[in-house]
């Protein structure tokens, strides 16, 4: 049995995002316009952005969330090739740097959380192995 990850983001700017994570992870358009998009690494699907208010055949995906916060209890992971470089272009989006880059001894690598442009928590982490699994943390 073969299982991928297609996560899906429901976003206020579906192009603005877009952008966003293209610029941050380096993908590629693979469908690109105002309510749906899908960005590829070449031939693979990393992540789905739908705009809140389109449902097209399946109804709404975020109706009404009373707290106003999307995403509330989510955080999306990327592992990246490039930490130190992804960190860099993040900074220059602006994007809010909820915890800068520091040691995960639990996942055994190094991560940056941030959020992207319409408050999703995201997390940028290096290869397993950067950090010695059970390490005491430090600071940044």
């Amino acid at each position: 049995m073969s299982v991928l990850v297609q996560p899906l983001l429901t976003v206020a700017d579906v192009e603005a995002a877009s952008a966003w994570y293209q610029r941050l992870l380096g993908l590629a358009s693979g469908h690109g316009g105002p309510e749906y998009e899908r960005l590829v690494d070449g031939d693979r699907l990393v992540l789905q952005l739908h705009a809140r208010d389109v449902d097209h055949h399946h109804g709404p995906i975020a109706p009404g969330d009373p707290t106003g916060e999307p995403g509330r209890g989510v955080a999306v992971w990327f592992e990246v090739d490039d930490l130190d470089d992804a960190a860099a272009r993040a900074r220059r989006l602006g994007a809010r740097v909820e915890i800068d880059i520091h040691p995960n001894p639990n996942a055994g690598h190094r991560e940056l959380w941030l959020r992207d442009l319409d408050g999703y928590l995201v997390v940028l982490a290096s290869h397993a192995g950067d950090v010695p699994f059970g390490a005491a943390a430090s600071s940044p």
